[in-house]
């Protein structure tokens, strides 16, 4: 039997319907104004929200056809929804007198959102999300406003099932993969094994770590399972763009074409198509196309940024990471591509704010140890330098640079010891995981500590450097003349090699020497 206190509300749907249904035709035109129209003086709750949203829409669409033709995508962010102003207002005296559903709640955080009140906008989503626990647009507008841990756990959210899921979203957006795999990993045990969004959620996991093959691995699973999916088949193209497997990049774009070419996903992976094969230009212009469609596409305004920074236009790469910016503060990668633009104009100051915060949002990332170490470097704050090329390579230096440059630098400094202990780890590292890199790295890591051994005549360890300089045409004249030289010294005299700790001066403190360097059982 129907409770009492809910007949007003069914009166009041019965008293709405015509000029609902009528409006809802109008909305599903996308004749926003008209909707409104002849809501005006409904009383019921969802006559006043569909009232309330189409007046948001209309000023949103009002706005987006005065900028999209005339200014383009970069200057979107200029112009504002005039009638989110006179939204608040009405919202708010109806907010006071509680008499917002969860669906209005909803729309007044947006609103408060896009007016930049965002502390507001967090408690009213909570609001929202307490009163409609299951209306998941509202929690991923909440995650779009959760800076840290500390923030997501003062949240007073409903225990409700959907609550793993969002909890899982946000491991993921913090880079705390591990708690995220392990939340998914629940949720698939629960009973969702068969779900592909979790599926997808655990690929794009793997994707920010960069353990590219498993997220690989994991979309190519879900395309089995789901082969006319489209949501977060651009992720899947950054990962083929990193692998640079072309025919597979240009295989998913004509297939996503064929679905649906007017998604903003299939426009992200031709963009990367283009990219791929270094049309920059065209690059630029499908992503401009993804924005036209969603102007909050985080993906695509950073990677517009970097097609930018290709062409070296880097007026127009600053504005795209600052909108991807302005869209999500937690995208790292908005923060590291503004370091390097800045880095670009020789501007080392920018450069630090900027990478900095890149590394408070991928603390574990060496990418952004090293560039944080190459900005300390050249304001000559050394120290700090050194802790960040050391940190890199503590955490696993990906691109194999950190111990390079951290070599380099005590060498400037003239700490010959500390030097060689860095080239010596260097050339381990490199020979041991049988990476290739540029001949010329190693042959100056094999250059410096063929000197540093004959110095501290370590003769025999000094002519196996020396050797090994030899199979590198820019270091072969180095390493033929070093080898004559310990020839030299040999006939002169035969003299041992010298214990690890034999002072290098007549004081009586031992220098720290590198032991010698078992090349042996490495090959280049």
């Amino acid at each position: 039997m129907i409770g009492y206190h809910c007949l007003p509300h069914i009166q009041e749907d019965a008293q709405d319907l015509d000029a609902l249904t009528l409006a809802k035709s109008y909305f599903d035109l996308k004749e926003y104004d008209r909707a409104a129209y002849f809501l005006k003086g409904c009383c019921s709750q969802k006559a006043y929200f569909l009232y309330m949203y189409s007046r948001y829409l209309s000023g949103e669409k009002k706005k987006d056809d005065e900028t999209v033709d005339s200014l383009g995508p970069l200057e979107k962010g200029q112009v504002r929804n005039e009638a989110l102003r006179e939204l608040r207002v009405e919202l708010s005296k109806k907010h006071t007198a509680r008499e917002l559903d969860g669906f209005t709640l909803y729309l007044y955080g947006v609103v408060l959102r896009k007016l930049d009140l965002l502390k507001e906008a967090v408690e009213v989503f909570v609001e929202a999300i307490q009163a409609l626990p299951l209306h998941w647009g509202a929690w991923l507008e909440l995650s779009n406003l959760i800076t840290n841990i500390e923030m997501l756990k003062s949240l007073s959210l409903p225990d409700c099932w959907i609550k793993d899921f969002f909890m899982a979203h946000m491991y993921t957006e913090l880079q705390m993969i591990k708690e995220a795999l392990q939340k998914y990993q629940n949720l698939i045990e629960a009973g969702f094994s068969k779900s592909t969004y979790i599926i997808s959620q655990i690929a794009v996991a793997y994707h920010n770590i960069r353990d590219i093959d498993q997220a690989l691995a994991l979309f190519n699973e879900l395309r089995e399972h789901d082969p006319y999916r489209i949501d977060n088949m651009d992720t899947f193209s950054n990962l083929l763009y990193v692998k640079s497997m072309k025919p597979e990049l240009s295989y998913l774009a004509h297939n996503l074409v064929e679905i649906d070419k007017y998604r903003v996903e299939t426009c992200c992976v031709i963009g990367n198509y283009y990219s791929l094969r270094s049309q920059h230009e065209k690059a630029a212009l499908y992503f401009q196309r993804a924005l036209k469609l969603n102007p909050r596409c985080l993906g695509a305004w950073t990677l517009m940024g970097h097609e930018y920074m290709e062409m070296k236009n880097t007026s127009a790469a600053i504005q795209a990471y600052r909108h991807a910016i302005e869209v999500n503060k937690r995208d790292y990668r908005a923060w590291y591509g503004l370091g390097q633009t800045y880095e670009i104009l020789k501007m080392p100051f920018y450069c630090l704010y900027y990478y900095r915060k890149a590394h408070q949002l991928r603390p574990n990332d060496s990418r952004m140890l090293v560039a944080l170490g190459e900005s300390y470097e050249k304001l000559s704050q050394q120290v700090e330098a050194k802790k960040c090329y050391w940190r890199a390579y503590s955490v696993g230096d990906v691109e194999k640079m950190a111990l390079l440059k951290l070599a380099k630098l005590h060498e400037q400094l003239n700490e010959s010891d500390d030097a060689a202990q860095c080239y010596m780890l260097y050339i381990q590292d490199i020979f041991s995981c049988g990476e290739q890199l540029e001949h010329a790295e190693v042959s100056t890591a094999l250059r410096y500590l063929g000197q540093y051994y004959f110095k501290n005549k370590l003769y025999d360890e000094a002519s196996l450097c020396a050797q090994r300089c030899c199979d590198y045409n820019d270091a072969r004249a180095e390493g033929k003349a070093l080898l004559r030289q310990i020839s030299q010294v040999r006939d002169q005299v035969e003299t041992p090699s010298a214990d690890l700790f034999t002072p290098l001066s007549n004081n009586n403190t031992p220098v720290r020497r590198v032991s010698p360097l078992n090349l042996i059982s490495f090959t280049p």
